[in-house]
This record gives C-alpha cells, sequence and structure tokens, in this order.
C-alpha cells in the first residue's frame, strides 16, 4: 500500500512567487528521500585528512630525523609536512572519489591555507598584546591617573582612567565633525552627481592615503601656532576629523551605489521629491552599510599618535574639558610609557594597547548591532482634525 502524495493548498494571501513549496513525493515506500547537501561534511572527509596528515607528518620525520644528518628549524618541518600533504591528499582523495574530486578538494585545501596565513598574524598580535596586557592589567587601571605616580612606581600602581577619558571624547568630537560632512559629500557624489563630483572625489580618494603627521602639521599651523587655539582636546579632535573625513566618505559612497534604483524610482513615482526620496528610502536602506562607513572612519583615527602629539598637548592629571587645556589620550599614553627605559612604564604601556584593543571591538560590536536593525515601519499619523472630519462622514474622507 502506497502513502497518498502530500498536496500543500496554495495561500490566497500569500503574494505571487512566495506560495509554499509541496512537500517531495514519497517513495515506493511511503517514505521521503532525504536531502542531499554537496557541501555537507562527513566524517570520511576528516578521516582522509587526517590520514594525510598522519602520513606527511610520518614522512617528514624520516627525512628529517633519519635521512638528514643535520638539525634544521622547526618552521622547515611544518613547510615539508605541508608540501607532502598536498600529493598524498590528491591521491587519496582520486582513488576513492575521482580525479574532479580530487582537484575540487586540492583547490579548496589550497584557499584555506591561504586564509589561514592571512588570518594568523591578526590571531598572533591580538593573542600578544591580550597576554602581555592581561599581565598587569588591575580594576585601578580604569579608576586613577598618573598624577602622583613615578618612574620607579609598581606596574600595577596608577591607570589611565585620563587617557580614556580623553579618547572618548576626542573620538566623539571628531565623530560628530567628519561624519555629517562624509554623508553630505558621499550623497552628492552618490546622488547629485553635479559639476564638481570628479575634483571631489579624486581629493578623497588621495586623502585617504594622507599620513597622519601631516594632517596633525596642518591644524597645528593654522590653527595652535598663531594662538588660535592652544594645545586641548578639541584641536586634536580637528586633526582627527580630517583623517577620517576621507574614510566615511568613500565607503558611504560605496554603500550609496549598492541601494536598487528601483527604490528611488518608487519614491518619485509616488510624488516625492528627490531629496525626501534620498532622506526616507536610500539613507534608511543603506544604513547598515553606513554605519560600517563610520566605524570605518573611527578604526582609521582611534589609533593615531602623530596627530595628538602635536595637538592635544599630553598630561598625567584628568582633563574631562576638550575644550581648555592638555589632555591625553590612550595611543598617546601607550607611545609615552613605552618610550621610558623602565620595564614598569613598558608593562603599562602594553595594558593600555589592550584597552584601546577593547574600545575598537566594542565600536565594532555596537556598529553590527546597530547596522543589523532592521528599519521598521513608519505608522500612518493622520491629523485628529482630519479623522474626527472623517469619522463625521461615515468613513469618507473630503
Amino acid at each position: 500500500m502506497t502513502m497518498p502524495e502530500t498536496k500543500v493548498l496554495p495561500n490566497p494571501r500569500a503574494p505571487e512567487g512566495r506560495q509554499p513549496a509541496s512537500a517531495p513525493a514519497a517513495g515506493p515506500r511511503g517514505k521521503v528521500p532525504p536531502r542531499r547537501r554537496p557541501r555537507a561534511w562527513r566524517w570520511t572527509d576528516l578521516a582522509e585528512i587526517a590520514g594525510a596528515l598522519g602520513a606527511s607528518a610520518a614522512l617528514t620525520w624520516m627525512i628529517f630525523g633519519r635521512l638528514l644528518p643535520f638539525r634544521v628549524m622547526p618552521i622547515a618541518y611544518v613547510l615539508l609536512a605541508y608540501v607532502l600533504f598536498l600529493p598524498i591528499y590528491w591521491f587519496v582523495i582520486r582513488d576513492g572519489q575521482g580525479a574532479t574530486a580530487a582537484k575540487d578538494r586540492l583547490v579548496t585545501v589550497l584557499i584555506a591555507t591561504g586564509a589561514l596565513f592571512a588570518f594568523a598574524p591578526i590571531v598572533f598580535v591580538v593573542g600578544y598584546v591580550v597576554k602581555r596586557g592581561a599581565e598587569v592589567l588591575r580594576p585601578n587601571f580604569f579608576t586613577e591617573t598618573m598624577q602622583i605616580v613615578g618612574p620607579l612606581s609598581k606596574a600595577t600602581e596608577g591607570g589611565a582612567l585620563h587617557s580614556i577619558i580623553g579618547t572618548l571624547e576626542q573620538l566623539a568630537l571628531a565623530t560628530a565633525i567628519a561624519v555629517p560632512l562624509g554623508l553630505l559629500t558621499a550623497v552628492y557624489l552618490s546622488e547629485i552627481q553635479g559639476p564638481l563630483a570628479r575634483p571631489v572625489r579624486l581629493v578623497a580618494d588621495a586623502m585617504t592615503a594622507l599620513p597622519s603627521i601631516v594632517a596633525g602639521l596642518f591644524i597645528f599651523s593654522i590653527v595652535i601656532k598663531p594662538h588660535i587655539w592652544l594645545q586641548s582636546g578639541i584641536v586634536g579632535s580637528l586633526a582627527l576629523a580630517i583623517l577620517m573625513l576621507p574614510t566615511v566618505t568613500i565607503a558611504a559612497e560605496q554603500v550609496l551605489h549598492v541601494v536598487p534604483g528601483g527604490l528611488r524610482e518608487a519614491a518619485l513615482a509616488l510624488g516625492a521629491p528627490y531629496w525626501r526620496s534620498v532622506l526616507m528610502v536610500v539613507l534608511p536602506t543603506a544604513r547598515a552599510g553606513l554605519s560600517t562607513a563610520v566605524i570605518l572612519g573611527m578604526a582609521r583615527v582611534v589609533g593615531e599618535t602623530a596627530p595628538v602629539l602635536m595637538t592635544t598637548g599630553g598630561t598625567t592629571v584628568m582633563n574631562v574639558n576638550p575644550f581648555s587645556g592638555h589632555q591625553d589620550n590612550l595611543p598617546l599614553f601607550v607611545f609615552t610609557q613605552i618610550r621610558s627605559s623602565q620595564e614598569n612604564q613598558v608593562d603599562r604601556a602594553w595594558a593600555g594597547a589592550l584597552v584601546l584593543l577593547a574600545v575598537v571591538l566594542l565600536l565594532f560590536v555596537l556598529a553590527r548591532i546597530v547596522g543589523s536593525a532592521s528599519p521598521g515601519r513608519r505608522r500612518l499619523r493622520v491629523p485628529r482634525r482630519r479623522a474626527s472630519r472623517t469619522t463625521s462622514d461615515g468613513g469618507n474622507p473630503s
């Protein structure tokens, strides 16, 4: 006795093209065949990789441990084992699955190796900073300053509260200056495309490679040297904003180009003016990408030392007013501590680098959370007078 074929009724409210798919036809014994996934890994695949790795490691040990009369560096073992692993793995896959599958697996291994080599330096740098910084990082590092700390004080004494506050304030001011200008410039380049679009884009592309010390010298020469403003947090924020502006502009322009043109045309077809279609349709659609552009700009400047070295002045005391007096930040704190020959101050520099790394990671996490949030739906707001008049007319608006 065979099972009857399952039939799924169409949903009358579902739009065209989104009807539920019919259930797969049952087999001769009433069993639905399993879904096949070509890219699914099986335990046999892992066994083949493990066997090839074991064989290559054994051959490497025989060559360097028994045949060659001299010692070599450990990296030579790894390189030779990898070189031997590739042909062994290719032969294993070819005998079991054919030449085509062997070529596919070999290319997959090469691509994975390249990705590993690209990712390994990042892991090494982050791991080393975490290791060195965690050795001296204490809770008082976030609650104390360097005001009463001497050169021979222990590494666990003092803290970088003044530098953390300065970093957050200067980064916030630089973002407040650069983000509006960068987004407006990106809208001009992507949506308006006026006669100055080409030279503006050329200047923005050139400024992405601008050395940070040039931005610091520029602000120093036009703001500090003429005594318009002394060294302070806001002056450092101006230098950081110069470095942040081209990054935000270029990244935001690329994001706006990705927005489908049909959305703009639909807004214009409904009678919306062009500026309103950009403000209410294009920008909300690209919100996730624009958030990423802002974060890229912040990541570009949060670790800069040369501009703030010439513009903020640096200090060991707390200064929460970025508009008056010298102010410190985390990159300048790390630079000041690492210049010393005392081991305790070098340890404080690693702790500051760890905190700076944590700040950057926190910014990226917040950007992902904000960028992944859905735009939501706008509620239709009807004026109270019009709503009451519509109700009195029996539901027919005049």
